[in-house]
């Protein structure tokens, strides 16, 4: 007998959401039966305009939220902004899993392994509840928590694990993240909450913390932070900011986790506005974006994999490679221990369903 599919809400429809619609659709063990969306323009629209398909899928978007959590959906794809709004995010969160509605999340990105960075009353909360959140995506996710863990399994010794994402960000449209967050277009030195001392370790942590636990190492505090900001040496015009000559245009940081004081996981991001700014820094091997793991013992190991779209380049699929990474965890999310669950503590996670015959 086939199973029913399971019934899902997807939570916001911007550059993720719109592509977890039609993920949904497209995905045989699932249902899509709500969306929620936060203006009133969306509100009313049909979800499968929402997602840019060609098609209705009979499924209105709705601003009401407490209407939406009364569908009782098994789980809620939440691919709300979050960067901006962390608390309130994580508030959000723990009122879904409180209702007994299993969720997969974008974000906040913290939430992926927040042990060691979030209160620990903030993760009783969600631990008691009872219902499943796992957040993920493909950076913080995918790339940097099962790739990594799966490639040190070819390991005989572990010096070091690194993992980078090397982007080109000049077609990323998100303004917010672009200008507010990372301070693109500004003065180099501005002063950008990001780059203030603790705050990657608090964005980016459970990267390094979530390989660390995976590899049964205790790290030194704090992690280490290394940041390089660089101007941009002409005018740069992106999808998100403009970035005038003299102003920052690339950056790279590192976020470091050490043990006695030797480092053992590190986190690296070079992000650029434009292809060819800061050449002595390290570029991927078809350009545009790659996401790479370095394993540096016995043997050295060595991964690089990027992505682009079908009908797009790179940055719109990492938009959808982070959709699908959440909408393909659905059925094992609802299967999983209730509370908060991380890559960790999931099996395998495949495509399955998804080759079309």
């Amino acid at each position: 007998m086939t199973e029913k599919p399971l019934r899902v809400v997807v939570w916001s429809t911007g550059t993720v959401g719109r592509h977890a619609i039609a993920g949904i659709d497209r995905h045989p063990a699932l249902e899509l039966v709500g969306v929620w969306v936060s203006s009133a323009e969306k509100g009313g629209q049909d979800a499968g305009r929402l997602a840019g398909l060609d098609r209705d899928l009979g499924v209105l978007a709705s601003t009401d939220r407490e209407g939406v959590l009364a569908l009782r959906p098994d789980c809620i794809v939440h691919c709300a902004m979050t960067d901006d709004r962390t608390f309130e995010a994580i508030e959000d969160l723990s009122e879904f899993v409180e209702a007994g509605i299993n969720v997969v999340s974008s974000g906040p990105v913290l939430l992926q392994f927040p042990f060691g960075i979030l209160p620990p009353e903030m993760i009783e909360r969600i631990e008691r509840a009872p219902a499943s959140l796992h957040v993920n995506g493909i950076d913080p996710g995918w790339a940097n928590d099962v790739l990594p863990l799966q490639l040190t399994s070819l390991s005989q010794r572990i010096d070091e694990v690194r993992v980078l994402e090397i982007a080109d960000y000049s077609t990323y449209f998100q303004p917010v993240v672009m200008r507010d967050i990372f301070g693109f277009g500004d003065a180099v030195d501005a002063d950008k909450l990001l780059w203030q001392p603790g705050v990657l370790s608090m964005a980016w942590g459970a990267v390094v913390r979530q390989i660390a636990e995976g590899l049964d190492l205790l790290l030194d505090e704090p992690l280490v932070e290394k940041v390089d900001r660089r101007p941009a040496e002409r005018d740069v015009s992106t999808a998100s900011v403009d970035v005038k000559e003299g102003t920052m245009g690339a950056v790279r940081f590192e976020l470091i986790g050490t043990v006695d004081g030797v480092p053992r996981v590190v986190l690296e991001h070079i992000t650029r506005t434009a292809e060819d700014q800061v050449p002595e820094w390290p570029t991927p091997a078809e350009g545009g974006g790659c996401y790479r793991v370095v394993v540096t013992g016995e043997p050295h190991l060595k991964i690089e994999f990027s992505h682009h779209g079908e009908h797009g380049d790179h940055n719109v699929s990492g938009m959808i490679v982070t959709a699908q990474r959440l909408v393909n965890s659905v059925p094992a999310v609802v299967a999983a221990k209730p509370g908060l669950v991380t890559a960790l503590d999931l099996p395998l996670v495949t495509g399955r369903g998804l080759v079309v015959s």
